[in-house]
């Protein structure tokens, strides 16, 4: 082999070489940040076939409904402390800052924070879910006219 077509194999071989650790790296940082959903349930039980709980101090998104006569706020600060529960066990949610206007018992929600205990959530943002049915003002505008079915409401054999 010439020296000249050694020379072009070497700075291919390094550039490979480059790109992979550099792809590697950026796999192993996002890893960190990536935040996994959890409901109630697996949150406490344990999530996929090997049952994995996640570990404290890990950020999660949890979401579920608010249990009815949990939600306690502080009158002092904007501190807010609620249990949501999907089918099963409950979780405690801690947040403190103004909650969203959706926000309300029995409602879905799904809160992004850090697990500080098995059962606890120190949130950093709430979002309160709607319900299907919800559109935007524009788009409704745009939609005069076009009958909107409810896919919940539609039996079999209907629209079809």
């Amino acid at each position: 082999m010439n020296p000249r077509r050694k020379q072009r194999l070497t700075w291919v071989a390094i550039l490979v070489i480059g790109v992979s650790v550099a792809t590697g790296l950026m796999l192993y940082a996002l890893s960190q940040s990536i935040d996994l959903f959890y409901t109630p349930s697996e949150l406490v039980e344990g999530k996929g076939k090997d049952k994995q709980k996640p570990q404290v101090g890990q950020r999660m998104r949890v979401g579920g409904m608010v249990v009815e006569g949990s939600v306690e706020r502080d009158r002092e600060t904007l501190e807010v402390s609620f249990k949501i529960t999907d089918i099963g066990p409950e979780v405690t949610v801690l947040y403190q800052g103004i909650l969203p206007d959706l926000f309300r018992e029995g409602q879905g929600i799904v809160a992004q924070g850090e697990l500080i205990e098995p059962t606890v959530l120190k949130a950093s943002e709430v979002l309160a879910k709607h319900d299907e049915e919800y559109m935007p003002p524009e788009l409704a505008e745009q939609m005069k006219g076009i009958k909107h079915v409810n896919p919940n409401t539609v039996e079999k054999g209907e629209g079809q």
